[in-house]
């Protein structure tokens, strides 16, 4: 039986890129299917009220500090040195999960996941400045400026919309987010969880 994970994915979430990283050895233990769904992580925080880390846990010590010690525990144990943390961080990501929404439809979403994580979190860059955006998609293997011009698409924002509407509706308040089934789970932290639970299901 193949098991389908879900995962509820936006490009400005760093814990989005490491976990995309360490997903293909579980789904290569378990034999599970990923199934990417581009969201907003913008529109699920207004939607659910929720904030950024460090912004809902600025007033709080020691919490911000433990959050960057965990990251880096992840790191080293997954061994992603290629991870760079983005110096223009946070970065608007409404252009860069519209042109998910384009490569999608033009079957080529994984693809488009790469070039985007890349450089988000390898070789990091001001993603959401269009003429860089561009530029970046175009170095990747893209047509930059088609995708550029096509996240106007009253479509491909529509849809957007629905994936982001929807996730919420499933109890989505955050990313990464991974579904089996109905059975939710959240963050980084959770992916030993996660593939226990994908096991119950071979």
């Amino acid at each position: 039986m193949t098991v389908t994970v879900d995962f509820i994915f936006d490009f400005a979430s760093p814990n989005a890129y490491l976990v995309h990283r360490v997903l293909p050895g579980i789904a290569e233990r378990t034999g599970a299917t990923l199934r990417y769904i581009p969201c907003l992580l913008g529109g699920i925080f207004k939607a659910t009220g929720n904030q950024a880390p460090m912004m809902a846990f600025a007033g709080i010590k020691g919490k911000l500090d433990y959050d960057g010690l965990e990251m880096r525990r992840f790191i080293k144990k997954h061994g992603l040195d290629t991870f760079k943390f983005n110096p223009h961080f946070p970065v608007n990501t409404l252009l860069l999960m519209r042109g998910a929404i384009a490569a999608d439809a033009d079957g080529r979403l994984m693809d488009y996941v790469e070039a985007g994580v890349h450089h988000m979190w390898e070789e990091p860059k001001k993603m959401d400045d269009p003429a860089v955006y561009a530029e970046a998609m175009t170095a990747s293997g893209f047509d930059g400026q088609n995708l550029l011009e096509r996240t106007q698409d009253p479509a491909v924002k529509a849809k957007l919309a629905e994936n982001t509407e929807q996730a919420v509706a499933r109890g989505v308040f955050g990313i990464p987010t991974f579904f089996v089934g109905d059975d939710m789970f959240f963050g980084k932290e959770r992916l030993g969880q996660l593939e226990e639970r994908v096991a119950e299901e071979v």
